[in-house]
Protein backbone atom coordinates (compact mmCIF):
# COMPACT_ATOMS: atom_id res chain seq x y z
CA UNK A 1 0.00 0.00 0.00
CA UNK A 2 1.55 3.34 -1.11
CA UNK A 3 1.24 6.18 1.69
CA UNK A 4 2.26 9.94 2.22
CA UNK A 5 4.36 10.63 4.72
CA UNK A 6 7.50 12.59 6.08
CA UNK A 7 11.24 11.72 5.92
CA UNK A 8 13.62 13.35 7.56
CA UNK A 9 16.98 14.74 6.48
CA UNK A 10 18.80 17.69 7.80
CA UNK A 11 21.38 17.18 10.50
CA UNK A 12 21.38 16.46 14.33
CA UNK A 13 19.10 18.64 15.88
CA UNK A 14 18.33 20.74 12.51
CA UNK A 15 15.07 18.55 11.42
CA UNK A 16 13.79 19.25 7.99
CA UNK A 17 11.26 16.99 6.62
CA UNK A 18 10.07 15.79 2.54
CA UNK A 19 6.32 15.32 2.36
CA UNK A 20 7.15 11.73 -0.01
CA UNK A 21 5.07 8.93 -1.33
CA UNK A 22 6.33 5.47 -0.54
CA UNK A 23 5.46 2.53 0.07
CA UNK A 24 4.23 1.63 3.69
CA UNK A 25 6.90 -0.95 4.52
CA UNK A 26 10.14 0.95 3.75
CA UNK A 27 11.62 2.42 6.65
CA UNK A 28 11.28 6.21 7.75
CA UNK A 29 13.82 7.47 5.72
CA UNK A 30 14.10 4.59 2.76
CA UNK A 31 13.55 5.11 -0.79
CA UNK A 32 10.45 6.95 -1.99
CA UNK A 33 8.59 7.28 -5.00
CA UNK A 34 7.83 10.88 -5.49
CA UNK A 35 8.46 13.64 -3.45
CA UNK A 36 5.78 16.34 -3.54
CA UNK A 37 6.76 18.79 -0.76
CA UNK A 38 8.41 19.79 2.27
CA UNK A 39 8.14 21.01 6.01
CA UNK A 40 11.13 23.18 7.66
CA UNK A 41 9.40 23.46 11.61
CA UNK A 42 12.70 25.65 12.60
CA UNK A 43 11.78 29.03 10.60
CA UNK A 44 9.34 31.50 12.07
CA UNK A 45 6.64 30.77 10.68
CA UNK A 46 6.88 26.90 9.86
CA UNK A 47 7.23 26.81 6.06
CA UNK A 48 5.05 23.63 4.47
CA UNK A 49 5.07 24.14 1.09
CA UNK A 50 2.42 21.14 -0.56
CA UNK A 51 2.05 20.42 -4.66
CA UNK A 52 -1.78 20.02 -3.66
CA UNK A 53 -2.30 18.46 -7.72
CA UNK A 54 0.12 15.21 -6.89
CA UNK A 55 -1.52 15.50 -3.58
CA UNK A 56 -4.84 14.85 -4.90
CA UNK A 57 -3.68 12.50 -7.75
CA UNK A 58 -1.88 10.11 -5.31
CA UNK A 59 -5.31 10.22 -3.08
CA UNK A 60 -7.20 9.32 -5.88
CA UNK A 61 -5.52 6.20 -6.63
CA UNK A 62 -5.99 5.04 -3.57
CA UNK A 63 -2.69 6.19 -1.22
CA UNK A 64 -3.33 6.56 2.45
CA UNK A 65 -1.86 10.09 4.38
CA UNK A 66 0.18 9.93 7.36
CA UNK A 67 -1.92 12.04 10.60
CA UNK A 68 1.01 14.91 10.67
CA UNK A 69 0.73 15.10 6.98
CA UNK A 70 -2.75 15.32 7.46
CA UNK A 71 -2.60 18.49 9.50
CA UNK A 72 -0.26 20.24 7.20
CA UNK A 73 -2.07 20.14 4.41
CA UNK A 74 -4.94 21.50 6.18
CA UNK A 75 -2.98 23.78 7.77
CA UNK A 76 -1.73 24.90 3.92
CA UNK A 77 -5.12 24.88 2.46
Amino acid sequence: MTIVRLTRSGRKKKPFYRIVVTDSRKRRDGGWIESIGYYNPLTTPKVVQIDHARLDYWKSVGAKMSERVEKLSKQQA
